[in-house]
This record gives C-alpha cells, structure tokens and sequence, in this order.
C-alpha cells in the first residue's frame, strides 16, 4: 500500500476539488485511490415533511437508498473525470457508515493505507496564518488512525498539516493489543451531551456511545424495540457526536442516572448488541469483578437491588411498547387524516372548477347579451345616418342642377378663350425658339469671358517655362511630396500655380499622360483641383494654387496655425461629399478617386475643399457596357502608396476598388473632422463611444463648441460610410447627401467664420455661381441642392437640360427656391467691399 496515495473526498466536488487537484500534482507518480464514506440519511423526506427512515415502507426506503447510491455514483464520476483531465486513472473506495471519521479510520486499519491526504478545514476557513486543524472529522482521523498512516490535511490547496507515519512494528502490536484489552473490558463510558455521565441525570436526554462500533440497547430476552433505536447525529462534520439515541427517558427510569465514577454499570443495561464487531459476545459485556446472581454469593441487599433493576427495567420495556403503540396508531390517525384531507380537498377543486366554469357560462351569455344590444345600437344609428345622407343627397343634386346651368355657360365662353390663347402660343413659340438661339450665343460668349478670369494653359509648355516659374526648381520652393511626384509653389505668367513633376518610376509614354490630361481639363467643379497645364517634356501638370495646404495638415495645426471650426469642418465634409458624387456620376464612364485621404483634400483662401489626385486610376475597358445601371465600374489595383487605415477592407479580400471604396474613406475622414484622432482604429473608438453614451467627450474640443445632435448624427452617418461589407455602405447621393444637404443650408452664411472678411478681398467661393463664375445677385435653390443665379439656370433649361449643372444627374424637378440668407450674406459682403 505504499506506492498508492488514497485520499479521503466527501460528497461537496466543489469544496473536495482543491484536495484532489493537490493530491495529483504531489503524488509523485504513485497511484491515487479515492475513499469516499457515505452517510445513509435516517430522516426520509416525503411530499415536504419528514420521516424516520426506520418508519418507512421498504419499498419506499429502498428507493430513496437507489436515489442515494445513484448520487453517490454522480460524485465518483465527477472525481474520476477530474483525475482523468490530468492523465490518471484512479481507484475508488467507498462505504456507507453514519459516521464518516470512523468510516475513514476503518478503511485506514482494513486496507493497511501508510499515506492518506484528507481536508483540514472547510475553504472558507482558511487563512495564511493557519496551522492547525479546524474541522472536527480531520482532528479525529489524526488522532484515532493508526500511527504506521502518514496524513497529510489540505485546505483551499495548500497544505496545512503532516501527521507523519510510524513504521515501527513494535508500536503496531502494541496498538493491537490496547484495542484488543479495551474491546474486552466489561465497561464502556456513556456520554451525555459531551460530557461523562455522573450521578445527576442527563439535560438533553440523548446519549452518545465513544468507540469505533456502533451499539443500540435492546431488551434483556433479546428482542429489539424498533421505536427506540440508537441513532447517529445528522451533523455531517461532527465527530464528537457520531451516535446518538433518540429515545428520552424520564427522571424516574434507571437510564437517566449515571454512577459517580461517570461510568455506568452494565449490570442495569438489560443487555448491548455490537454493530461493529460481530464476534463479541453479550457475556462479554459484564465485569469480571461482578458477582455472579447464579453463585450464591452475593447478599441480600443486593439481591432486593437487582430485583428492582430488573422490575424497572420491565416497566420500562413495557412503557417503551405502549409508547410505540401509541406511535404506530397516532401515525394511521395522521395516514387517515390526511387521505380525508385529500378527498376533501379534491372535491373543494371539483367545486371550484364547477363554480368557475358556472361564471365562465354566465359571463358569455352577458357577453352575447350585450353584444346583441351593441348590433341594435348600431341598426338604429345607421339607419339615422341613412336619412341624414338621403336629405343630404337631395339637397346636393339641387345645387349640382344650378352649377351644371352655370357650367355650361362657363364652357361656352372658355372656348372662345381657348381659340383666342392657341393663335397666342403659336406666337410665343416663335418668339421662343428666337430667345433660345439668342440665349445659346450669349451663354458661350459669357463661357468664354468667364474662362479668361482663370489661365487656362490647355496647350503643352515648356521645360524651359517650369524652370523659370520654379526658379530652376529651388528646394524653398518645394510645398509638398506625394506618391507619384514632388510639388513645387511657382509663378507662372503672374499668377501663383502648383507644380507637380512626376517621379521618374511613374513617367508615362506620351499619349497615356495627353490622355490624362484631356481627362482631367474636362471636369470643371468648384470642389475640384482645376487643371490649368501641363508640360509633356517635364512630365509635369500644373494647378491651381491653394494657400491654405491640406485638410491633413490643418487637423495637425501644423505650423502652429490655428483649428478648424466645427462650422467650417462640417462645410468642408458637404464640398467633398459632393466632388465624390460629381466624379462617381459622371458620363460617360465614372471616375473613382481610390486613394482618398486628407493629404488630397486642399483648402484655398477661404477654407473650401478641392480634391485632388482623383485622375490617377486608369479607366475601364470601353467595351464594357455604359447603359447598365446595375453594373459597378471597378478594376484590379495594387497597393501602392495608399494609407491603410483609409483602404476599403474588402480590398485585401478581393483586390479590387469600387465607387464604394470611396466611400468607405470618407466615412474614415469624416470621423477625423469629428474627433480629430488618428484614423487607426477610429471606427471602433467613435462605435464605443456611441455605445456608452460617451460620445460628447470624444468631440475635438479645438473645434470649439460642437452641436451635440448635428454631430452625433454626422458620427452615425459616418459610421454606416465605414461599414465592413460594400453592401451595406450607403448611397453618396441617395443616402449622404440627404443629410448633409440641409446642413449646408444651414451653416452656409457661417461658413466665413475661419478668416475674416477683412482678411481677404476675395470672394467666398459659395458667393460665385457654379455656371457664371460671378458673384450671384439673385440666388436661387435648384432640386440638386446647390445654388444658383436664377438668370444662369433660366438659361440652362431653356437650353433643354433637365440634368444637374453640377451632379450631372436629372433633376427630379425645375421648382427654384430662393436663398435669402445667401443674397443678404453676399450684399453685406459687397457693402464692405
């Protein structure tokens, strides 16, 4: 037995874990046998209270041990599954007795067990400073258990005391020989509510027996009293009280006094019967000093007194039976009562359900009742209702025969009219069709007077041209590095330009970049970088100058200049919103950005957006058909310069960038003008934000005060741009613009808010008409949401269109709504300049 490491469990697996879990990680490779004692339950609970279990029937009692040897049969298994989690196969060992220290103990001496690891205390007893033994079960098993046993006690997995193992074998036989003189003495201590018995009788009327066999008394001719057995405590952890009695006995028995020597004579206990060792002997029980009855030698007092012992104990023994068979007729009473209480609660509920559904029945026929009442009601009001309507009726075909009279006089004279308006249209017609020949010439020559406030270098220039307006392409004069090529501030035929040369690895062939440059100089908007030449010998394209550099820079406050407001931020967002919804309606074919980023984004004087870098992607093929609305123009791509956290995720998927990829990074710059983070990251940061309602502490606090609702639905609507799926992106036209289109009404005349007028002479881009160029008088609102002046859009539908002169998309309507707020901004913009 010493290469096997048993440990004693009790029935709680959550408590016992600890223990077992210690005894596998110490056992040092020796085999683990588990020792489970159950405790067979002497009270048997039935239909809520209570019973003896010596009471119960034996069907009954032998179903409630299978429902007890099943649970028991539970907690093996989930010992045996935790020691198979950790690779070892156990041993089980396990007893029923009703007392679980002497349980162990016993199971120590039979099984010969040298190493046992048992629990010190229960887990919340624990404490760093704890030493000794705590529960009651583990201090009897150290001191009761043969000392050839080395026990180890754990608590919550540590281990808190060894009791080590004496191996001697002299020591053993001397054990053995005190169990066996201490087997075979005539005495045995009764203890009384854990005290030794003396001459008082006992308080609590239980008696306890010391010894590791349990014992019931039993009459002197051998047969036992089933109503008065010995019974063990139910307290589980309570060696102190293993068996206990539950018969009470009164002050006058011969049972409820001790002798002074706190021992009890077994001369006045009709006789013992052993539970625990079945080979002694009831004539082994008696004192060897005793006198004999049978000898003759003991004296007359004696004599008259252990006939009296005797008469009592009968007396005693025939009150006991009365007692049971008081028992046994006060349990059929309690049987009868309640088998009446049954039928007479059964035929309360038959009653019930009787009565129930009696008002069941009652309540649908007044149901029915008033139903039938409601149905009259409404006959009676219908039928009013029907002669109201009759006279109504006459009263109308009255006064339809009197306008019928006066109609037919009105039609005659309408068609008079109507001859006399014919031979009018037709000269309105022809006047017409003059006006729109004279509006056509007039428009192209305003085109072209228009177009000379801009330089418009459509023809190729010259290396020697960009070296002088660069000054030989001075370093000081470098403004920025992008992805395809340096960029240079220079001043070319007295106006101020950006330069941009391309990198030699991006050089293309010479039609690709005239290509390009057709491309580029046909699309005219006012949030879009104008194109304003090119130079094929230097591979260089020349544009407009913005001071204000990028929406990058100006998020950084870079150079130390000052924040953004929210009102020119929110502004910012609608001017690029709508570029993106130009590019991706445009015809023939669309035109995606692809690598939109704030670095793209450029500010002029006035802080209005123009994006850039939008001609970069090469077209679709041209046979790819045009006329089906249902297809998405998109091409394979590498990932070549583009910021990551602004990439279409499901460009890593796919390789391909549609319109939708656009939108996506709008959605990402969006959210920066919001909170002015990094873009890294920001779609989860602004998500939980908004999920924990602390959204308002994530606004950029340089953009001064923002309005709380516009920017949480600016946050949301960005949210939905940054989506992971294409499918699920909204809509820049459809779904965007909706929302941002009222807000540039708005903040139109705060738009001017980030520089002063004093500061700049020049107009504010928004004061110009998208088709004129010039400083609106009249504006008016079309359908598309942008503003015009209402002599330029007159001109453009007299001209046939029914498109957008900005989306290129139709307009779902010609209604024009003016903008008063503008015109008053624009005549105090003129008063001061």
């Amino acid at each position: 037995m010493a290469d096997i490491l048993y440990v004693a469990l009790g029935d709680n697996v959550k408590n016992s874990k600890s223990i077992l879990i210690w005894a596998l990680q110490n056992s040092g490779g020796k085999k683990i046998c588990i020792i489970h004692i159950n405790q067979p339950a002497t009270v048997i609970p039935l239909m809520g209270a209570k019973f003896p279990a010596s009471s119960m029937k034996e069907k009954e009692l032998r179903a409630y041990r299978e429902i007890e040897r099943q649970n028991k049969q539970k907690i093996l298994d989930e010992y045996c599954r935790i020691c198979g989690k950790m690779g070892v196969r156990p041993e089980v060992i396990h007893a029923d007795m009703y007392c679980i220290e002497m349980g162990i103990v016993e199971q120590i001496s039979q099984h010969g067990i040298r190493k046992l690891v048992m629990g010190a205390a229960a887990d919340k007893h624990y404490s760093k400073k704890m030493t000794d033994l705590k529960s009651k079960k583990a201090i009897y098993v150290r001191l009761r258990a043969p000392r050839s046993c080395c026990i180890q006690f754990i608590c919550k997995g540590y281990l808190i005391n060894t009791r080590e193992g004496i191996l001697d074998e002299a020591d053993v036989e001397v054990r053995s020989s005190q169990n066996t003189k201490s087997e075979s003495s005539d005495h045995f201590t009764v203890q009384c509510g854990g005290q030794n018995l003396g001459a008082s009788p006992c308080n609590s009327g239980q008696v306890s027996i010391r010894g590791e066999s349990i014992t019931e008394f039993s009459s002197l001719d051998g047969t036992e009293d089933p109503s008065t057995p010995w019974r063990r405590s139910d307290a589980l952890g309570d060696p102190d009280g293993c068996v206990e009695s539950s018969t009470r006995y009164g002050p006058g028995s011969s049972y409820s006094t001790c002798s002074s020597s706190g021992e009890v004579d077994i001369s006045r206990i009709p006789s013992i019967r052993s539970w625990g060792s079945d080979s002694q002997s009831a004539g082994n029980l008696h004192h060897p000093s005793s006198p004999s009855v049978l000898d003759g030698s003991i004296d007359d007092t004696l004599y008259a007194k252990l006939e009296q012992a005797m008469a009592e104990a009968a007396n005693a023994r025939r009150e006991v039976f009365q007692e049971a068979e008081r028992c046994g007729k006060a349990k059929k009473d309690a049987i009868e009562a309640m088998r009446r209480a049954k039928v007479s609660e059964s035929l309360y509920a038959e009653e019930v359900k009787q009565r129930k559904e009696t008002q069941e029945d009652l309540a649908q026929e007044q149901e029915e009742h008033q139903k039938v009442i409601n149905q009259l009601n409404q006959v009676i009001e219908e039928l009013q209702n029907a002669l109201d309507k009759q006279s109504s009726h006459e009263r109308q075909i009255a006064e339809s025969d009197e306008m019928v009279k006066g109609l037919e006089l009105r039609i005659a004279s309408a068609m008079e009219l109507l001859q006399t308006y014919k031979q009018e249209r037709d000269e309105f017609q022809e006047e017409r069709d003059i006006a729109q020949k004279e509006a056509e010439e007039l428009r192209i020559k305003l085109g072209e007077a228009s177009s000379t406030k801009t330089p418009q270098f459509f023809s190729e220039l010259s290396f020697s041209e960009i070296e002088g307006a660069t000054q030989n392409l001075d370093p000081s004069l470098k403004i920025g590095e992008g992805r395809h090529g340096s960029i240079y501030k220079g001043l070319l035929r007295q106006t101020q330009v950006a330069i941009k040369l391309l990198h030699h690895q991006n050089l293309k062939d010479p039609s690709g970049l005239q290509h390009e440059v057709d491309t580029l100089r046909k699309l005219r908007h006012p949030n879009l970088v104008t194109l304003i030449g090119f130079c094929e010998e230097a591979q260089a394209l020349i544009y407009e100058y913005l001071p204000n550099g990028t929406l990058e820079d100006r998020l950084c406050c870079k150079d130390n200049t000052p924040p953004l407001s929210w009102q020119t931020r929110i502004c910012i967002a609608i001017d690029l919103c709508s570029a993106l919804i130009f590019l991706h309606s445009y015809t023939p074919v669309s035109i995606l950005h692809g690598d939109l980023t704030p670095a793209k984004v450029l500010l002029d004087a006035n802080f209005t957006s123009k994006l850039s870098d939008f001609g970069n992607r090469p077209a679709p093929s041209h046979d790819q058909s045009l006329k089906d609305n249902n297809i998405t123009l998109c091409w394979r791509t590498e990932l070549k310069g583009s910021t990551f956290a602004y990439l279409d995720p499901e460009f890593l998927l796919t390789g391909e960038l549609t319109l939708k990829s656009d939108v996506y990074s709008f959605g990402i710059i969006l959210l920066q003008l919001l909170t002015g983070r990094p873009p890294l990251g920001i779609r989860k940061e602004v998500q939980f934000a908004l999920d924990a309602g602390k959204f308002k502490a994530l606004l950029d606090p340089l953009a001064g005060d923002w309005p709380f609702e516009q920017a949480e639905q600016l946050a949301d609507l960005a949210l939905r741009c940054c989506e992971m799926y294409r499918t699920n992106r909204p809509d820049l036209m459809s779904d965007v613009w909706t929302v941002l289109e009222p807000m540039r009404v708005s903040y139109e005349v705060s738009y001017p808010s980030q520089l002063s007028y004093e500061e700049h002479s020049e107009p504010p881009s928004y004061f110009l008409c998208p088709i004129y160029q010039e400083v609106m008088h009249n504006p008016h609102v079309a359908a598309d949401g942008f503003t015009y002046e209402l002599k330029a859009l007159r001109e453009w539908f007299d001209g046939g269109h029914t498109t957008s002169p900005m989306t290129n998309l139709k307009l779902e309507h010609c209604n024009l709504l003016p903008n008063h707020a503008l015109r008053s901004a624009i005549q105090e913009w003129q008063q001061r300049h």
